[in-house]
């Protein structure tokens, strides 16, 4: 029974990559879109193949491919990404099988979509190099297996939920709202860290009891839709500031809202303030780096296969974007001492398992209010 509740709670925390923030595409190019030099007959040594989406999706593909692109023009390797004609297993198998014909040795798989093909494709292909974002391989049934040839990458949201709920209310923020997707493991670490880095935040300014509240809810979906955006309005209307959206299209329901009511929104996994001006900043995972570091241990022969690894502060894996964020008072010094503090271990941010339900999340200065 344990062990059937461990595979569970593994299922549901890889359930996220594309949904935690925006949904990616999928195959070449498709017409209408704009050709590079890297969309041609010919094969490449690095592939990347997109999801459900673009490599201009402003998440998962796009922080990926970005990776992928800068490692190789810097080494002068050929790369080049593929687009499953479908969201299916089998098409996304296609896409490595042409990935490997074209003389693919490394192979980036960006979400969780890739977790039973690149359980297949490690065992087809042992001679390639797996690099799987945000999911690990298993059958289907989840049992798990990552092979030597295979790589699965994680990140620590937690930690870049508190940066995000930290600056927010050294940023003057009282009335904060957390509105996420579904409570899979990923999302509900984004928010429960949000809402320790509010009271840790709350505490330095020396706040009382009750002087911060969050509303804290999970919509049941990922989707942009009429009733995420009427759910948004309504928490802007009855006094809240900002609003963390941590649920893919939901943020994008959230932004609206916003922009309608002038108030603000904190993005998640991908710097999103290109998607609307009420975005004050990110709680991001560096995708980018997180690829160009794994193709430099591929290349300095030091390639990890067979592991899956957390990314966190220490490694520069989850932050704040703070040259595209708008705050006014929250300054970079503040940024930088408190980062610094969560990684050598002054500040120990909680996991998912910290408590049930947003309610019971150890603080004593923050009032969350949380909405079934």
């Amino acid at each position: 029974m344990k062990k059937k509740l461990v595979s569970l709670l593994m299922a549901a925390a890889m359930v996220v990559s594309a949904l935690t923030g925006c949904a990616s595409n999928g195959g070449a190019a498709a017409s209408g879109e704009p050709k590079t030099k890297q969309e041609n007959a010919g094969g490449a040594e690095l592939a990347l193949i997109t999801d459900v989406g673009t490599i201009d999706d402003k998440s998962f593909n796009q922080g990926s491919w970005e990776g992928v692109e800068a490692y190789a023009k810097e080494n002068n390797i050929t790369h080049k990404y593929y687009k499953p004609s479908e969201k299916s297993d089998e098409a996304l198998m296609t896409s490595i099988g042409l990935a490997v014909k074209g003389g693919a040795k490394v192979i980036v798989c960006p979400g969780f979509l890739f977790e039973v093909p690149v359980y297949n494709a490690q065992l087809k292909y042992p001679d390639i190099k797996f690099i799987l974002i945000d999911g690990a391989p298993h059958n289907g049934d989840y049992n798990y297996d990552i092979k030597e040839n295979t790589k699965s990458i994680f990140y620590a949201e937690e930690q870049a939920g508190f940066l995000a709920g930290y600056a927010a209310v050294h940023e003057g923020y009282r009335n904060l709202g957390f509105m996420g997707g579904i409570a899979v493991p990923p999302v509900v670490r984004f928010g429960y860290g949000y809402i320790e880095g509010a009271e840790y935040a709350a505490k330095e300014l020396g706040l009382k009891e009750g002087d911060i509240t969050i509303k804290y809810t999970y919509v049941g979906n990922f989707d942009a839709s009429p009733e995420n955006m009427s759910k948004a309005a309504a928490w802007f209307n009855e006094g809240t500031e900002i609003i963390f959206a941590c649920g893919g299209g939901v943020g994008n329901s959230v932004m609206k809202a916003a922009e309608a009511a002038g108030k603000k929104v904190i993005g998640v996994d991908v710097d999103q303030s290109g998607e609307s001006a009420t975005v004050i900043t990110s709680a991001m995972k560096n995708l980018s780096k997180s690829v160009y570091d794994a193709l430099g241990e591929y290349y300095g022969g030091k390639f990890q296969g067979g592991v899956s690894v957390t990314l966190d502060a220490a490694t520069n894996n989850v932050q704040l974007p703070m040259e595209s964020s708008k705050f006014e008072k929250f300054t970079k010094e503040q940024y930088d001492e408190v980062y610094k503090k969560i990684i050598d271990g002054t500040i120990k941010v909680s996991k998912n398992d910290i408590a049930e339900d947003a309610a019971g999340v150890p603080v004593t200065l923050i009032k969350v209010e949380s909405i079934k």
